[in-house]
């Protein structure tokens, strides 16, 4: 018995490595079936409500498709109105921002020695000219193969949608192999999920639009770009709000004068990042959602080392999947336990007779 324990440790040991291996030479496919899954789930009452209406599944995946195109195409138009609002901007911006740099280029050069060549344009300090066509070579690589994940990614939700990828089955008969616990574990599964990504969603969006109007009210250029910007970012738990708040304050550090002014809307665009993600986010996910720090940061660096970005935005959610899959089994509620940051219940001490 000990034996067969001590060869099923080792087989896991080997498996998992592998299964990682897996994961990250085959992203192209696991990105987009991961994310398409998040997309269908979200899209799950829609179809249950038209199937109510007694709308025919064809016709009723028609409309979903139709109203994830339309949201995509509302992301390309503020995409689109972002870009105009940058390059209709004045060189005054720029001629400050210019100057800024120039000064703390000085201060580098003289406390750390560090040259630069002052005859030169400073964004050439930055941006070397050789270097540019490389850059525009790997951003059409990267649009391509953006375009390429959304074609898939809408593919792989028409399938979800159809139930032509059932993972309640899929469930029912490699992990959970019982169909009362398959359907029961669906269902918290769905419910879950479906709750994490509509509180994001919304946590983002008013981050972004909080975000936005602080940059209308104390006139920092861009607030477009900086609420969009704020928005997507705010997907990646944690770190998003970090990386806005300190980019947008660099950012302000070389438009505004270091004044009052400067440190006010720091704390601004500071309490607002607070307010939506640090009281109400947690307030609206509930106890379902509560997860070790650590165990977010872990799953940070693991699935961003897998699959990038994408691995960063969907970290949190197949965390918040595999902690109710591990809830199912006896064995592995302590792991569960661990990843809430919450105790393993001790079992109660039998009397003796």
């Amino acid at each position: 018995m000990n034996e067969l324990r001590t060869t099923n440790k080792l087989l896991l040991i080997i498996v998992i490595p592998l299964v990682f291996y897996l994961l990250k030479l085959l992203s192209f496919i696991f990105i987009p079936l991961i994310f398409s899954m998040f997309i269908a789930l979200l899209f799950l009452p829609i179809m249950r409500w038209l199937n109510k209406k007694n709308v025919s599944k064809p016709i009723s995946i028609f409309i979903v498709i139709l109203i994830f195109i339309g949201a995509l195409k509302i992301g390309g138009e503020l995409i689109q109105l972002t870009s105009k609002e940058i390059l209709s901007a004045d060189n005054a911006f720029f001629q400050k921002a210019e100057t800024k740099l120039e000064a703390l280029l000085l201060g580098m050069e003289d406390y750390l020695g560090i040259p630069y060549a002052q005859e030169e344009n400073i964004i050439n300090n930055f941006i070397p000219k050789e270097s540019m066509m490389k850059n525009f070579g790997t951003t059409l690589d990267f649009i391509g193969n953006t375009v390429t994940m959304i074609l898939m990614t809408v593919f792989f939700v028409v399938l979800w949608l159809a139930e032509s990828i059932n993972v309640q089955k899929l469930m029912n008969n490699t992990i959970l192999k019982q169909k009362h616990t398959s359907v029961k574990t669906f269902v918290k599964v769905e419910k879950d999920l479906i709750k994490f990504i509509k509180v994001k969603f919304l946590v983002s969006l008013f981050t972004g639009i909080g975000i936005g109007l602080a940059c209308v009210f104390f006139d920092v250029s861009f607030p477009i770009f900086w609420g969009l910007f704020a928005f997507a970012i705010n997907f990646v738990q944690m770190v998003g709000s970090i990386i806005s708040v300190v980019l947008l304050a660099l950012f302000a550090f070389v438009e505004l004068e270091p004044t009052s002014t400067l440190l006010f809307f720091v704390l601004s665009i500071t309490g607002v990042q607070v307010l939506f993600g640090s009281i109400l986010e947690p307030v609206f996910m509930g106890k379902s959602f509560s997860i070790n720090i650590i165990t977010v940061l872990v799953m940070l660096m693991l699935w961003g080392y897998i699959w990038g970005v994408p691995g960063l935005i969907m970290a949190i959610p197949i965390t918040v999947f595999i902690k109710i899959i591990l809830e199912q089994f006896p064995q592995t509620k302590i792991i569960a336990s661990l990843i809430s940051g919450n105790q393993p219940l001790k079992p109660k001490p039998q009397k003796e007779r």
